[in-house]
């Protein structure tokens, strides 16, 4: 955890991408670079009757870690993907509770 759901954007790209963006978000969390995933989503995006290309969406699920975190992960995300060619990105961060979250059937929180 933190783990990036990224859709509207080519695999290839996030191949390119994921080494240097997984170590920077690493040492922005402060954490190894085995806590991360990235997940190349695959969707067909319609509107108006039509199949249209999806927009660059990142969905970040973590444990919240601040602020400031959060806010130089979604520089971090958005610089890596602008370089390699994507012109605009969204970035959004869904927030799991500990006492919510199970890893083999026991609860991430301590008691």
């Amino acid at each position: 955890m933190p783990q990036l759901n990224v859709r509207g954007v080519e695999t290839s790209i996030l191949v390119e991408v994921s080494k240097a963006l997984v170590e920077e978000m690493a040492s922005i969390c402060q954490c190894g670079t085995d806590n991360f995933t990235i997940e190349a989503l695959q969707m067909v995006s319609v509107f108006g009757g039509e199949t249209v290309p999806t927009y660059p969406f990142v969905e970040i699920a973590w444990f919240e870690r601040g602020q400031v975190i959060q806010d130089e992960l979604a520089r971090a995300v958005t610089q890596h993907l602008n370089k390699a060619g994507v012109a605009e990105v969204e970035v959004a961060f869904k927030v799991y509770q500990e006492t919510s979250y199970y890893i083999n059937g026991r609860p991430c929180a301590t008691p």
